[in-house]
């Protein structure tokens, strides 16, 4: 779904300024980024999905 891609696309942006990494995403693309740091991305991003959709289905 094209909603579900623009709050995942939300989701790493704010992920990777949280840890430091934007500047080096916004010179050099996402590519630029270790396996590690992607990974670190990665994990957070789902951690959050999952709350998301937990307090999603609290709320009805």
């Amino acid at each position: 779904m094209v909603h579900d891609d623009i709050i995942n696309d939300i989701l790493k942006y704010e992920i990777a300024e949280e840890l430091g990494l934007l500047d080096k995403v916004r010179e050099g693309g996402w590519k630029s980024l270790s396996a590690k740091e992607s990974g670190r991305i990665g994990g957070i991003m789902a951690r959050r999905r999952k709350k998301m959709a937990a307090e999603a289905l609290e709320k009805g």
